[in-house]
């Protein structure tokens, strides 16, 4: 286990603070009580500490702690007075950082470690340390199980189930494999549970892994920066993409890992409002057959200083973790505006270009801009993504398509010559408002007390203002400057 000689060297050195942030307290301890047979010499005590029931050797069950030390000052001069080597392990104690008697007390401890080897190791799930004492303090991260531990957790959880249950589990070997890959990132007790889940009907099987994966992103993702898409629309639905969607294809091996080739990083999708670059991020998931997990940076900028930054990083390691997946990043330049006249928001965006950069995961990235002059340089360079593309306004066929496809939806029988005529009606059209004409048809229909047909969908199409008309010098303008600097989306 790395974290375990991680921490022994640390031991070893005696560093009198180690700091360990995680959820998985018992991973943590099970860390820190393998670390201390690893630092070459004896032993040390290790003994943990908790508010509720004060100092006790680790390991000890719950109530048999010394309650005259349940005081964190009480403890830490208990510690500081002692002259026994050991390894003190506290957990949760980050409440009591900001009380200057406690600050002073932890610095007593951990100045001249050469007197008594001893190491304090803070555990909480976030640990921010005062500056008295930060320079005197490591941080050593609780690393997930790793492909083998977690292959030992799901055959236990089938072991276990045939056990109670009397006959062995089917286990397909394949969605084994895929199950010990969908588990990585999660705690160790997380992957138990969702691999409980997977044998709980005697079978594990390519059907438990999508509900694996909805389980494992509601575990995952918190605070609401990013969120799971659920619902993906067939790539056939998707009109007027047939260059995007073939140049998906073309690089969907090199995605997988098929192919030795460089595997491709992400797009960057400009173009007219309500013409589907939603909707191409959705396709791009369904292309490479991953699932969709859509980013709010504007969820991530927080009023304290370098929260922006931290809550930002935590998002995007839970993206790798969710790995392979598309990530979705909606109308990047409202966030990550060049005209940002904040320091937080400058720190921001150079944390999001160096994960672009570095990011190590099978993560591709999908952003979408309605103006691209908004955007800084920096991340519209080829690098940061592979490919600038623009989804213009429909032409006839595409719009011909999405009308088939949203009359379809909604039960509308149309016939060529009725589609032919909707298109040709159409033209300047985006696929957002000819999906309303279609709602709009139902409506109307309804309150005419018959069935809609296409005359509702031509009434409704020649009743409209297309953005493009109301907006047309704004929509010129980004389709000129488009037509020279990027690829086109359509075939």
């Amino acid at each position: 286990m790395q974290s375990a000689q991680d921490l022994a060297a640390l031991l070893a050195g005696r560093v009198p603070l180690v700091v360990v942030e995680t959820r998985d307290e018992g991973r943590a301890l099970a860390v820190v009580a393998d670390s201390a047979h690893r630092t070459g010499g004896p032993a040390p005590v290790v003994l943990r500490w908790t508010v509720t029931d004060g100092l006790a050797p680790l390991g000890a069950p719950p109530g048999s702690g010394q309650h005259f030390t349940a005081d964190v000052g009480a403890v830490l001069k208990h510690i500081r007075d002692s002259t026994m080597p050991a390894v003190y392990v506290l957990l949760d104690v980050h409440p009591f950082l900001t009380d200057p008697v406690t600050v002073r007390l932890l610095k007593d401890v951990c100045l001249n470690p050469a007197r008594v080897p001893r190491t304090l190791v803070l555990v909480s799930h976030r640990v921010e340390l005062p500056p008295e004492v930060e320079h005197l303090a490591a941080r050593v991260e609780v690393l997930p199980p790793d492909r083998a531990e977690r292959e030992a957790i799901v055959d236990r959880a089938a072991h276990e189930w045939a056990r109670s249950a009397g006959r062995p589990v089917d286990v397909d070997p394949h969605a084994r494999a895929l199950l010990v890959q969908n588990l990585g990132g999660l705690s160790a007790g997380e992957a138990e549970r969702l691999a409980r889940g997977a044998v709980l009907d005697g079978a594990l099987a390519h059907s438990d892994l999508p509900t694996v994966m909805q389980a494992k992103y509601e575990l995952l993702a918190r605070g609401g920066v990013l969120t799971y898409e659920y619902d993906l629309p067939p790539v056939e639905d998707v009109g007027g993409m047939g260059r995007l969607v073939r140049w998906l294809r073309m690089r969907r091996a090199a995605f997988d890992g098929s192919t030795a080739l460089e595997p491709p990083r992400g797009v960057l999708l400009l173009g007219v409002q309500g013409c589907g670059k939603s909707m191409a991020a959705k396709a791009a998931a369904g292309v490479l057959g991953v699932p969709l997990l859509r980013l709010d940076l504007a969820a991530v900028h927080n009023k304290y200083v370098g929260e922006s930054e931290r809550i930002l990083r935590e998002t995007l390691a839970t993206a790798e973790v969710l790995a392979p997946c598309v990530l979705w990043v909606d109308e990047v330049e409202k966030a990550l505006a060049d005209d940002a006249d904040s320091g937080a928001g400058r720190r921001v965006l150079g944390t999001f270009l160096t994960w672009l950069a570095e990011r190590p995961a099978p993560v591709f990235v999908v952003a979408t801009a309605n103006d691209v002059s908004g955007l800084p340089p920096e991340l519209v360079r080829k690098g940061r993504f592979d490919e600038l593309f623009f989804v213009d306004l429909p032409d006839d066929d595409a719009r011909g398509h999405i009308l088939r496809v949203h009359a379809a939806r909604r039960g509308i029988a149309l016939t060529d010559a009725d589609v032919a005529g909707l298109a040709a009606a159409s033209a300047g059209h985006s696929g957002a408002e000819l999906e309303q004409a279609v709602v709009s048809a139902l409506y109307t229909a309804h309150a005419d007390g018959a069935a809609p047909t296409a005359a509702h969908v031509w009434s409704e199409l020649v009743a409209t203002r297309p953005l493009s008309v109301v907006m047309a010098e704004r929509v010129a303008a980004l389709r000129a400057w488009a037509s020279t600097r990027t690829v086109p989306a359509a075939d």
